[in-house]
């Protein structure tokens, strides 16, 4: 894919807004996961603001593209790229974890509109992403099927389950994405579980696997665009991420797992978005 320039730097526009938003609505909430939120923005943005056929004005549309939050604890990013897309007012996203919001914590499908899934138990994603591309088969229709996965949450047994299931059913209309930031809330994965070699794993369970800077719109789309070229077979695209990103002092901490921004913090974060 031909990524124009001009495309290239309004993904990049909107990424540095959704990454603001995260660290805004964090902070206001005083609770949350920073760390995996910003290091999954560029993947989000790419589906939300130039892959996936949707339309906000009718989130239950029939023919729409699904995405599945696997790492649900990444909520902020998701409502963040929904409210950037149109789903809700942007305004909305400094409710954030208050009683009575709808923006949850975790994400909830039944309250935040263009939320496919309610996710947070670890794991479980991938194999609703699943269900929705047999689903899509069965009644011979076109739209596909995007999850994102966490490397840390790649420990869970249940994913390796979907992972047979999908190369079984041989669901070319399901494309998973790995942020591969390397960091879990205990520490480095390698040190907690050694996922290595992960993309050996992934092809061994009949998967065609492509690998990317997962902060480069050109590689994403490219690799997103060859993911729906193939036939026959699931594809996931392993995103090399960096936890934290665009923060310099919550990148690569796993420290920022789950931790809010104080209000110094915020001030410092946005002040280096900006």
């Amino acid at each position: 894919m031909d990524l124009d320039a001009e495309i290239r730097a309004r993904l990049e526009e909107k990424a540095r807004a959704i990454r603001r938003d995260i660290i805004r609505m964090v902070g206001a909430a005083g609770s949350g996961h920073p760390g995996g939120s910003l290091s999954a923005v560029e993947v989000l943005t790419a589906l939300y603001l130039h892959v996936m056929r949707l339309d906000p004005a009718r989130p239950d549309w029939a023919e729409r593209d699904r995405f599945v939050l696997s790492k649900g604890h990444a909520a902020p990013a998701l409502y963040a790229v929904l409210a950037e897309r149109g789903y809700f007012p942007v305004a909305e996203l400094t409710t954030l974890r208050r009683l009575g919001s709808p923006l949850q914590g975790h994400p909830d499908m039944k309250k935040v509109p263009g939320v496919e899934m309610s996710t947070g138990s670890l794991g479980q994603g991938l194999s609703a992403a699943c269900g929705m591309a047999l689903a899509a088969r069965l009644d011979k229709a076109d739209w596909r099927v995007y999850v994102l996965l966490g490397d840390g949450e790649n420990e869970e047994g249940q994913v390796w389950e979907a992972a047979m299931a999908a190369a079984h059913y041989r669901l070319d209309n399901l494309t998973a994405y790995l942020d591969y930031n390397r960091l879990q809330i205990d520490g480095p994965i390698r040190s907690v579980m050694n996922p290595e070699p992960l993309a050996d794993k992934w092809k061994a369970f009949g998967w065609n696997v492509l690998s990317v800077d997962g902060h480069n719109f050109k590689e994403i789309l490219e690799a997103t665009e060859a993911a729906r070229a193939v036939s026959g077979q699931p594809s996931i695209i392993i995103c090399h991420t960096v936890k934290g990103k665009g923060v310099s002092f919550m990148e690569n901490q796993a420290d920022w797992h789950g931790k809010a921004p104080g209000a110094e913090e915020t001030e410092r974060a946005l002040a280096e978005l900006a």
